[in-house]
């Protein structure tokens, strides 16, 4: 017989970025191994329609904007917006989010009672700060509630204090008040199994659920939407910066570093990217004298980016606070060699095999060392298009939404005993038991 999941995904948008689309795509992706029925938030209706499912059938719209709306208004009005205060706009959805599981039960008690559905998985919100309301309830009625991948509380590190005040994370240091939240124990302890995004993310899930708490990272790509770099050609090392020109991105920091070498026309940079910053770091390459080298193209349509992206050998990702590191995956997915900062989510998508990584410090040393391995990468290109064909092979198999479903299943298997022992990823092809 085959068995009904119930995806909860308040936020799932093909059309959108960020957790909306992470959350569409592991929900797609389960779709074409299980027997899944979405539930989702009104405001997606139209995309996910467009995207081929059926109201009813397939999809249920839940209309929670009577709270939403209102909530994230007062978000960005404490806050959080143009892409900063990210806290304050999650502390607010934790508040109003409870509003939508309510409504989500209202219309679903009477179906998982009645055993519809073997197994309910909550996909995102992805913040882990956000309690269910649902998981005790499904514990009661004998439905095990899968939750995750959550992500997020990456704490800011020290001596960046400059940089939290510009991303107005004023909220941030009192994050971990978000564990006394009603229902956040609950919800940990109910939940048959934690799939959590990152390693900080797991070491936060409260004690008693962290024998059920399982690392998966947050992000996967479509390969198809990323084609191979073409061959390397001869000539200076080609880098790319692709994000929003805030400060947790450290692109001054990245062009400080790479200014010598881009002077000496050994190396070139594209930022590709929009933000507050711009102006600034347009400033800053000019003080270096390396603007010649560095092209700023602003925002590019999708196609764009992939097109501009795959003509470089290297992603220069300096960032130093970053939850799940899509951005990284997709430049390995063409099958650039990532630099990165040793610390959360791009850290652990990374390895010696596939790019190259700094440790987190203070900038006074970060800079340097930053500038040490671009010149150790300008020395040695045929290490670093190894190392970029290394990674694109690493993302095809065990990074595509399709194999990150196939890992979740396992998971699903697992919490509903017809698996002995919880599935590990290594990452690894097929996956493997937890030691």
């Amino acid at each position: 017989m085959t068995r009904r999941i119930l995806l909860i995904a308040e936020a799932a948008n093909p059309g959108w970025v960020s957790v909306p689309l992470v959350g569409w795509s592991l929900a797609a992706a389960l779709r074409e191994r299980e027997d899944a029925h979405l539930v989702t938030q009104i405001r997606n209706r139209d995309a996910v329609l467009r995207a081929g499912l059926r109201e009813g059938e397939d999809v249920t719209f839940i209309d929670s904007e009577a709270l939403m709306r209102p909530a994230w208004k007062l978000g960005e009005k404490v806050g959080g917006s143009n892409g900063k205060g990210f806290t304050a706009l999650q502390a607010v959805s934790a508040l109003a989010y409870p509003y939508f599981e309510r409504l989500v039960w209202q219309a679903f008690e009477q179906r998982l009672r009645g055993g519809e559905f073997a197994l309910v998985h909550r996909v995102t919100p992805l913040s882990p700060a956000v309690p269910s309301l649902l998981a005790r309830r499904l514990e009661r009625i004998g439905v095990p509630f899968v939750l995750g991948p959550i992500n997020g509380g990456v704490p800011w590190p020290k001596g960046y204090e400059a940089e939290r005040r510009a991303e107005r994370e004023w909220l941030a240091p009192l994050r971990p008040l978000h564990r006394l939240l009603p229902g956040h124990r609950a919800t940990y302890a109910s939940a048959a199994a934690v799939l959590a995004g990152s390693r900080v993310a797991a070491a936060g899930v409260p004690a008693p659920a962290r024998e059920r708490t399982i690392w998966l990272p947050e992000n996967a790509v479509d390969p198809s939407r990323f084609p191979p770099k073409p061959p390397r050609a001869p000539g200076p090392l080609r880098a790319v910066f692709i994000g929003r020109l805030v400060a947790c991105k450290g692109m001054e920091m990245g062009i400080a570093a790479a200014a010598p070498l881009i002077r000496e026309g050994r190396m070139t940079l594209d930022i590709i990217g929009d933000g507050p910053l711009r102006a600034a770091l347009e400033e800053e390459a000019a003080r270096h004298g390396a603007s010649d080298g560095i092209t700023f193209h602003g925002w590019m349509p999708h196609a764009e980016v992939a097109a501009t992206a795959g003509r470089a050998d290297a992603l220069l990702f300096p960032s130093i606070r970053e939850f799940g590191g899509g951005v990284v995956l997709e430049a390995m997915a063409m099958g650039l060699a990532p630099l990165v900062v040793d610390y959360a989510g791009p850290a652990e998508l990374v390895t010696e095999e596939t790019g190259y990584k700094v440790p987190i410090t203070p900038r006074e040393t970060l800079i340097p060392a930053l500038r040490a391995e671009l010149t150790r990468m300008v020395e040695a290109p045929a290490e670093v298009a190894e190392k970029g064909r290394r990674a694109r092979a690493c993302v095809e198999e065990h990074y595509t939404w399709a194999a990150k479903a196939a890992f979740v299943s396992s998971v699903y298997d697992w919490a509903l005993g017809e698996r002995a022992r919880p599935p590990a990823f290594t990452p690894a092809a097929e996956p493997r038991d937890a030691a």
